[in-house]
């Protein structure tokens, strides 16, 4: 975990010059792409063929850019991945590469195109923010050479990063941001020698990014709001979506909440690795958001914000703490939800007050159901412990969920449909930590924007009925400081690929 005491992250904060008079609103885009793959194979293609695949995935970003542009966007955010797609290794990657300088070096690829070597990608996406006056955030990779001075560098004599790139109105690169936490798969990149914390200004708010897996560590994430106040992040993901309680709309969202900024989330359109899900998310409620697997069409959202949202401070386990635990009697049962073992209860009747602990967890519920519908089962969940599928980090979760079937064995399966109407909901929990992130989801995997709010003492609750059945109510707990000193270890990761395999 970096904190600013221990001095162990790189800080890069970049200033673009501030027009005399800042905005309090500003118009923000986000492009969910359907992006088009390379053929399948681990062969290097040469750079012409890569340039090709690269320039058609542009020719569709630029569609969308200009677009935004023309509605009065000032900044619009391109997913991870959007430009040349997944499955490389080192090797076959590297076509597809280009050398991104440090930002200091104060430089407009649109006017001086080779000033870096051949950077085609940089230049044209320098070209499009200047020639349509907006922020561009783009997704690239970025080589960068090293020699045997230097004791990590690769034997093949460069780092590879996955990188984020930004250009301002006048197409000058403002901000470069190398992925720290890298998803399984990703071993054509290399981790950063230090986490960077990459923050730029503009007349409408400060700025910072990190990308897709990021979201769920500490660092960079909570520590560009903590510690470098910004007031929007900007997220480049490539999110596969995992139901109950990790859906890109649903987390997403409630990372802007529990976090108190603007969020500008923008993901890859394909459906059949269940990616799909971007959205423009204030703290106190999406704004607009997208979540499509029916079709195989890109989609442009836009939508106003503050440029500085204000967010009250939370005390997480203010309310939970004060009350007595229902007496539930030996009701509880075990289930398992993304290979974590929760413990469980059975909402039994239309209205109810239910407790349900695990370790250090107490959770709380009060609802109220339109009826109690035979046919359907609800249960309220804890769980209080290390994850360890994809990654190693500990959470504290409590949730309301409808389970797959009436078989309680199926609770924490992922399911996207009910019929269930609630009048009414109140979820809290004795949470261990300041980090809590409330979601709401709908039926058909929707939101419930200005549904529900979340109160100073830490209560996630209705403030009317909300618009369709529920599937989830949670509240998203991580305990940074419990995490292990590596995200994932070279077992699990073998063991979660060969799943995937």
């Amino acid at each position: 975990m970096i904190t600013s005491q221990q001095l162990t992250y790189v800080a890069i904060s970049v200033f673009c010059v501030l027009k005399a008079s800042s905005l309090d609103t500003f118009i923000a885009a986000v492009y969910e792409h359907a992006v088009i793959l390379p053929n399948a194979t681990l062969t290097p293609v040469f750079r012409e063929e890569a340039l090709v695949l690269m320039n058609r995935n542009l020719d569709l970003l630029e569609g969308a850019i200009t677009s935004a542009a023309k509605q009065g966007a000032h900044i619009i955010v391109t997913p991870e991945d959007g430009i040349y797609g997944w499955n490389f290794n080192r090797e076959s990657i590297y076509p597809y590469l280009e050398y991104v300088p440090d930002p200091q070096v104060n430089w407009v690829p649109c006017n001086h195109p080779n000033r870096f070597g051949h950077t085609p990608l940089q230049g044209r996406l320098s070209c499009l923010a200047k020639e349509n006056s907006i922020y561009i955030v783009a997704n690239v990779g970025n080589k960068k050479p090293c020699n045997a001075s230097d004791p990590r560098c690769p034997s093949d004599g460069r780092y590879q990063y996955n990188t984020d790139v930004v250009f301002d109105s006048q197409g000058k690169l403002v901000a470069r941001y190398h992925k720290q936490n890298l998803f399984l798969g990703e071993d054509q990149f290399n981790v950063p020698k230090e986490p960077e914390v990459v923050t730029f200004s503009t007349p409408f708010g400060r700025f910072g990014m990190f990308t897709c897996f990021d979201i769920l560590f500490h660092d960079p994430a909570v520590t560009l709001v903590t510690d470098f106040h910004v007031d929007t992040i900007l997220f480049p993901t490539a999110w596969m979506n995992v139901l109950p309680h990790l859906s890109a709309i649903e987390f997403h969202s409630a990372w802007a909440m529990g976090m108190g900024v603007n969020f500008l989330a923008s993901n890859i359109h394909h459906p059949p690795k269940k990616m799909t899900g971007s959205g423009i998310y204030a703290p106190d409620s999406p704004r607009a958001f997208h979540y499509d697997m029916k079709t195989e069409e890109g989609k442009l959202l836009l939508s106003q914000l503050d440029s500085h949202p204000y967010h009250p401070i939370v005390n997480w386990t203010s309310y939970a703490s004060g009350i007595e635990a229902f007496s539930m009697g030996n009701q509880e049962f075990k289930g398992i939800v993304f290979s974590d073992e929760f413990t469980f209860l059975k909402l039994r009747g239309v209205t109810g007050n239910y407790t349900v602990c695990q370790n250090d967890l107490c959770c709380h519920l009060s609802y109220k159901m339109s009826e109690k519908r035979s046919d359907e089962v609800y249960a309220l969940g804890a769980f209080d412990g290390l994850h360890t599928v994809e990654g190693r980090y500990h959470l504290q979760i409590c949730t309301l969920l409808k389970c797959k079937t009436k078989n309680l064995h199926t609770c924490g399966d992922s399911v996207e449909t009910a019929s269930t109407r609630f009048e009414m909901f109140s979820l809290s929990g004795t949470f261990g930590t300041q980090y809590v992130f409330p979601e709401v989801l709908l039926s058909e995997i929707q939101l419930a924007p200005g549904q529900f709010r979340v109160s100073r003492d830490g209560r996630l609750f209705s403030l009317k009925p909300p618009s369709g059945p529920v599937l989830t109510v949670t509240l998203f707990g991580r305990l940074y400081e419990k995490d292990p000193a590596s995200n994932i270890s070279s077992d699990l990761m073998a063991q979660a690929l060969s799943e995937c395999s």
